[in-house]
């Protein structure tokens, strides 16, 4: 999960101005996430915190890109940033010492309902990363294959913290 992460900011950073500033600050705070994550001592209150930024760092991730070329790729960062933060969020449910597969009344619970956003989400970001696949968005070279690599890297990544988290 940490080596995803960080392989998927390096190409993201080395894409250069193909990414905007966006795009390459929440590629880069997934990776500061996914190796908070994987170091697991963050406790209840630290995975709130990581929750809430990575939630931060995915609507910044898509401000002021609408009708830009890089707008998809924002918005596929974006969609990995509120998966990661919904592990985040369930990780802080665990943590705190509750049995969160055992609240409400119906047998819909707070674990359950996470859960199941957290395999939507995943499954949409690896879709979105088939999709682009197939379709390429324009770029030429290295700068598109650095943004394939990305790409791939952060979908391996929200896989791994999906079934660790």
């Amino acid at each position: 999960m940490a080596a995803a992460g960080l392989v998927s900011a390096g190409a993201c950073l080395a894409a250069r101005r193909a990414v905007p500033w966006q795009g390459r600050q929440a590629a880069v705070v997934m990776a500061v996430g996914m190796l908070l994550m994987a170091t697991g001592g963050a406790g209840a209150l630290g995975a709130l915190l990581l929750g809430a930024l990575m939630l931060a760092s995915g609507m910044i991730g898509t401000m002021g890109v609408r009708g830009a070329a890089s707008a998809a790729g924002c918005c596929h960062r974006a969609l990995g940033a509120l998966v990661m933060a919904i592990c985040a969020f369930h990780g802080a449910a665990g943590a705190g010492g509750q049995d969160v597969t055992s609240a409400g009344h119906t047998g819909h619970s707070v674990g359950g309902a996470l859960g199941a956003l957290i395999v939507l989400g995943t499954l949409a970001v690896v879709g979105w990363t088939l999709a682009a696949a197939l379709r390429p968005a324009g770029h030429r070279g290295r700068t598109a294959r650095l943004l394939a690599v990305e790409s791939w890297a952060m979908a391996i990544g929200v896989v791994a913290m999906s079934i660790v988290g």
